[in-house]
């Protein structure tokens, strides 16, 4: 073997070192790589950051049910940091994770199309548990207005005369009305329009059927105080003889001229689905015979019926009660009625009351309050009583 020179001593031995220099890398270029991927696969399944999403929030409403379930699956061990942001930014004392208020129309939407008071009604929003609301004491105007302002015809240079009106006030404080219902894992794990349909079309139109039942027939209580049992509703009796199955027209002319005067462009007619037939067949009796007063006579069967009585609105609940009954059919200008929306409507999830049957347990809060706002109806200098809630009432 000839002899190598001092340059190719050299040459080998940068070659061979070069090459295990290589291997060297390429061993750890590609543990890295493994490490990153393995890293990657963990973050995938990881509950998100709040420093990548805590500005960004959640994304859709199903993403904010998906991450209450997590939770509770938990055990609440892991929670995403977005429902621990959400919950900061209010307080309930019934616990639960705070809806995010950018789904709170969302939630609402679809009830409200149906809804007939919470529509048309003065909404507030409370920021506090209670809010007192003040109002004019205005029962009579046989000898003042507005529970004492008197004016007084006075003579030039004499004795003006002092008065004041009277002042009371209504307090909103929120009820809690709340929803409690459970569904497979199978259906919240495997389908996302399932939670959207199941949640909002069901729980949320539970919700708003009991608020809008409250709003009519609330005891005032534990409930709002609904417009059927509120001291301003005036009552008009039914006419000498007139059976407990029919609706005259006298009837409704007589809730029409006994609501607040300024209330007449805004009230809406509320019935019951049971006064609807006696609507359509509503006659003006004329001599021997009668004259369809509210389909039109030309008309008969041949076209729906109409959508207004005397020019108002009227809508049909079945939150009236029946033919006959008192508060069968209302006349009310619901900008009288005052709902106090506390705004802190929860969500909660829970696997452990179901958990033998593989169900996932969700509870819906409400915070609310309603009250009509006059303390009484009005008796006018003359003529009957007036009221922005006029009731016809029980025939016997």
């Amino acid at each position: 073997m000839p002899e190598m020179t001092l340059t190719e001593i050299k040459e080998l031995i940068v070659e061979t070192v070069s090459d295990t220099v290589n291997d060297k890398l390429n061993e750890e270029v590609e543990q890295a790589l493994k490490s990153a991927m393995e890293k990657l696969r963990e973050e995938d399944t990881k509950v998100p950051d709040a420093k990548t999403n805590q500005d960004e929030g959640f994304k859709t409403i199903n993403e904010y049910f998906r991450s209450v379930r997590d939770a509770s699956a938990s055990g609440y061990k892991v929670i995403d940091k977005r429902l621990v942001k959400a919950a900061s930014e209010g307080t309930d004392s019934a616990g639960g994770f705070l809806v995010p208020s950018q789904f709170y129309p969302e939630l609402l939407k679809i009830d409200l199309e149906d809804a007939i008071v919470r529509p048309n009604a003065r909404v507030i929003p409370m920021a506090t548990d209670s809010m007192p609301i003040p109002r004019v004491i205005d029962t009579s105007h046989s000898s003042s207005l507005f529970g004492g302002v008197i004016g007084y015809w006075t003579a030039e240079a004499g004795t003006l005369n002092e008065t004041s009106p009277a002042f009371g006030q209504l307090e909103l404080i929120p009820k809690k009305l709340t929803g409690y219902t459970y569904a497979s894992n199978e259906l919240l794990a495997d389908s996302a329009i399932g939670v959207n349909t199941f949640l909002l079309d069901i729980l949320r139109e539970a919700l708003v059927w009991y608020e809008e039942e409250a709003f009519f027939n609330g005891n005032g209580g534990t409930q709002p105080l609904g417009i059927t049992g509120a001291p301003c509703v005036v009552s008009v009796s039914g006419e000498t003889g007139q059976d407990a199955s029919t609706i005259k027209p006298i009837n409704l002319a007589k809730m029409y001229a006994q609501m607040l005067p300024r209330s007449q462009k805004r009230a809406v007619w509320v019935a019951n689905n049971a006064v609807l037939p006696q609507l359509i067949t509503l006659g003006q009796e004329v001599g021997t015979g009668g004259n369809i007063v509210w389909i039109g006579q030309n008309k008969g069967m041949t076209e729906a019926p109409p959508v207004t009585i005397l020019g108002r609105p009227v809508y049909f609940t079945e939150h009236l009660p029946t033919l006959g009954s008192a508060n069968q059919i209302m006349f009310c200008d619901f900008s009288y009625y005052l709902i106090g929306d506390r705004m802190s409507l929860s969500v909660e999830a829970s696997p452990h009351p179901r958990f033998q049957y593989d169900q996932t347990v969700w509870r819906f809060i409400q915070r609310v309050d309603g009250k009509p706002w006059p303390a009484s109806s009005i008796t006018p200098k003359n003529g009957n009583a007036l009221s922005p809630f006029v009731s016809l009432a029980a025939i016997t």
